[in-house]
């Protein structure tokens, strides 16, 4: 090796030498399911934002926390209320890890479909289903008369995901076709605004009802 080509101490301590910054680890994000992530989602409606609870959470159970307590569920996750909703059903009444599996396979369905988080498909699918109007009765003597009252935007998400909920359970269902499957098909036409959702039917009817009684 010839005397320029020794390398110089200064050139070996650089080549050595530990970096002066070690590298950034990434952020740990909890996701849903050990899958989704909550980051990126979209409430393209700016009024629903504080209703549609999208805080990451390591375990989907509150616990009854915030029962009993006004405005509770505007701090229960929006996924923790889809299975609590799914609870409210005869046949998952009191079995919430029966009812967790449920939507677990749902959201997994829904991504095999769609290619895109589940959570903002169900997101849009809320906002898609959400009446903005509805009919209550007024007393005048011995008469009943309907009368169209705007929803408050916490009893439209509400609604949403009760029709959402009702309307997989009442599908028809074999054995290629389980309630998972139902759940998933409500919720992605639901996100479409398809007339063919429960839900979004429900919505247009109940509205349609209320622009009568206006």
């Amino acid at each position: 090796m010839t005397e320029k080509e020794v390398p110089t101490a200064m050139e070996t301590s650089e080549k050595t030498a530990p970096p002066n910054e070690a590298p950034e680890k990434e952020a740990f994000q909890f996701l849903l399911f050990g899958k989704y992530s909550y980051q990126g989602i979209i409430v393209r409606e700016e009024g629903m934002k504080p209703y549609i609870n999208l805080q990451p959470k390591f375990v989907i159970d509150s616990s009854g926390v915030y029962s009993n307590k006004p405005f509770g569920k505007v701090n229960v996750s929006i996924v923790e209320r889809l299975i609590n909703t799914m609870m409210k059903s005869r046949k998952y009444t009191g079995k919430k890890m029966k009812a967790y599996k449920v939507v677990r396979d749902a959201f997994d369905i829904i991504y095999e479909r769609t290619k895109t988080n589940p959570i903002q498909v169900f997101v849009d699918a809320i906002i898609n289903s959400s009446p903005k109007e509805e009919i209550t009765r007024l007393q005048y003597g011995g008469v009943s008369v309907p009368k169209a009252v705007d929803s408050s935007v916490y009893r439209r998400v509400s609604v949403s995901i009760r029709n959402i909920v009702k309307g997989a359970i009442e599908a028809p269902k074999n054995k290629n076709n389980s309630i998972a499957h139902a759940l998933a098909n409500e919720i992605i036409l639901a996100s479409k605004g398809d007339p063919n959702s429960f839900a979004v039917a429900k919505k247009s009817e109940v509205e349609r009802i209320a622009s009568s009684a206006r």
